[in-house]
């Protein structure tokens, strides 16, 4: 009996279990359309920068929908509210696989990014209401493998499996992938351990986001997230027509170009406990802006693509360095409304996401690969200095 009890997974480990694949389906849909662009234009007859903005039809809705989804998580439960938006995003999906049409293509998106807003924040906040803070940097960057992951296979299988598949056959498996994280969802959560449900008070709502948003450490942790997102995510869609113009390939060399990014994000999650003893916060930052903008120079450089790859990796190793810092920092700037402080962070983040395409598709027809690229180096080098100074102050209460 004794045996038995000692073989089953601590609460925690369930939890991140159930977690890790629910994150790992969300960024899974999020990042198979990048490797896709160039024949996603020549297949629906349009501009391959118009195409490029399905990723800000996914990542817009993601941020735009928090402040809703962090209040409902908040009142209905963050578990029952992940599973529905699970379920969504397997049905949006699902049809992004069977149209031919570019405007409806672009609606599905905007609701595949909807319902994914529901996962990855609303996990960080679960983790805020039950792993103890001295263990939570390290729990939040073990569940950053399965987001990683998550990462690291949409956009590489995206660019291997559509020569065989077509760019249908890649949509139709990230459905299916959200509809076994759906399951995991539905299945793995523990009914006992979640909250009651209670009335959802949008005056309430309201009243916590000034609070939290009056916050000065609030207020930095979210204009970094949006800046670093800018920085860092602008190039992504727009990396294949860049490799498809030099003629060296297709969506299979974008794909493991990208997929660079978060075999350098997984290299950081499997080291952060090192790294974070070594380093500790305030160099964690300042490093990661150093390594963030030393790769965007190289990517600038427009070297081949596997030169691309080793600098995406770089990227994504010092992207978390300073993201996985701010992921944890904001689980603590309101611990009575957590889904409501992470929804607002992953709100300026994707929002920065959204707009960081946009702005680095104006950016390559004006300035060229260097001269954009290396604006977003200066950036984030900044940034990473700025955020250090702001917050090695102690937080309120500490």
């Amino acid at each position: 009996m004794t045996s038995a009890r000692n073989a089953a997974p601590s609460p925690i480990t369930r939890l991140l279990a159930v977690l890790s694949v629910a994150g790992f389906a969300s960024t899974f849909a999020g990042r198979s359309v990048e490797p896709l662009v160039g024949v996603l234009a020549r297949d629906l007859g349009s501009d391959p920068h118009r195409v490029a903005l399905l990723s800000t039809a996914f990542a817009l809705p993601y941020a735009l929908i928090q402040p809703i989804l962090g209040p409902v998580g908040d009142a209905l439960g963050k578990e029952r509210v992940m599973t529905v938006c699970l379920g969504i995003l397997a049905v949006a999906l699902a049809g992004c696989s069977l149209t031919a049409d570019l405007p409806l293509l672009f609606g599905l998106r905007v609701a595949a990014g909807a319902a994914a807003g529901g996962v990855v924040p609303l996990a960080l906040a679960l983790m805020g209401d039950r792993v103890p803070m001295q263990r939570r940097q390290v729990a939040i960057g073990r569940f950053l493998v399965a987001v990683i992951l998550g990462q690291l296979a949409g956009s590489t299988f995206a660019g291997l499996i559509e020569g065989p598949v077509g760019w249908r056959g890649v949509f139709a498996i990230t459905a299916g992938v959200a509809a076994f994280g759906c399951a995991a969802a539905l299945l793995g959560f523990e009914r006992a351990a979640a909250a009651p449900a209670r009335r959802l008070a949008l005056r309430e709502a309201a009243s916590r986001y000034r609070g939290i948003l009056g916050n000065p450490r609030a207020r930095v942790l979210f204009s970094a997230v949006f800046v670093e997102a800018i920085a860092v995510f602008g190039i992504f869609p727009h990396l294949a027509p860049l490799i498809e113009a030099r003629g060296e390939g297709g969506p299979r060399e974008a794909g493991l170009a990208l997929a660079g990014f978060a075999a350098g994000g997984l290299a950081y999650a499997l080291l952060v406990a090192q790294v974070l003893r070594f380093l500790g916060m305030t160099r964690m930052l300042i490093g990661g802006g150093a390594v963030c903008a030393g790769a965007l120079v190289v990517v600038g450089l427009a070297g081949s693509w596997q030169v691309d790859a080793a600098a995406l990796l770089a990227l994504g190793f010092g992207f978390y360095m300073l993201h996985n810092t701010f992921q944890v920092q904001v689980t603590e700037v309101a611990p009575q409304a957590r889904a409501s402080a992470v929804a607002l962070h992953a709100f300026s983040f994707f929002c920065g996401q959204a707009l960081g395409v946009a702005i680095l598709g104006g950016a390559l027809q004006t300035l060229g690969q260097f001269g954009s690229l290396a604006a977003c180096a200066a950036v984030i080098l900044t940034l990473g200095f700025v955020s250090a100074h702001l917050l090695a102050r102690p937080a309120p209460g500490a």
